[in-house]
């Protein structure tokens, strides 16, 4: 994905979980939804793409979601985001998961090293690097704003006041 989805879902995390001021919380859950692509610092130290510790393994896996997790409830002792962290953080292989290319998301990690797709994947597979720079990285992020724009108006829609007494 090109990162316009796991965006609009964190933007509708932290509206979702703080209605009433979003701002923060629209920023930090976006910033999670994109942690587990930050796997592309392998590329840097020559890791193979297919690598456990490559783009798209170990950072996509459901053990990771429960680190962030767990993380966040160790730090604030707050269960609410903790589930909300782990969750986000979850969201980016399941939407991974269902573009039309590369390997796969080893959602299982470490228990398999398999990589893993959803039966239908109806999104086009971002280039990397600088090919998202191209006709089809603008077509890719085209796709991804159709396909997430009612998500990301809903996140965006002006909280509703309450009526005066």
């Amino acid at each position: 994905m090109a990162s316009f989805g796991h965006i609009a879902v964190g933007l509708a995390a932290g509206r979702a979980f703080r209605p009433e001021r979003p701002w923060w919380c629209m920023v930090g859950f976006s910033a999670l939804s994109l942690l587990p692509d930050a796997d592309v610092i392998a590329f840097v130290f020559r890791v193979p793409y297919e690598a456990p510790l490559g783009h798209r393994g170990a950072t996509h896996s459901l053990v990771f979601a429960a680190l962030c997790g767990l993380t966040a409830l160790l730090a604030r002792r707050d269960r609410r985001l903790a589930l909300f962290t782990g969750l986000v953080v979850l969201s980016h292989p399941l939407l991974d998961m269902s573009t039309d290319g590369g390997l796969g998301c080893a959602l299982f990690w470490p228990l398999s090293n398999e990589r893993l797709f959803w039966p239908v994947r109806p999104l086009p597979v971002a280039p990397i690097g600088a090919g998202m720079l191209s006709t089809r990285g603008l077509s890719v992020v085209l796709t991804e704003l159709l396909f997430f724009l009612p998500l990301v108006v809903a996140a965006l829609w002006p909280p509703r006041r309450a009526a005066p007494p």
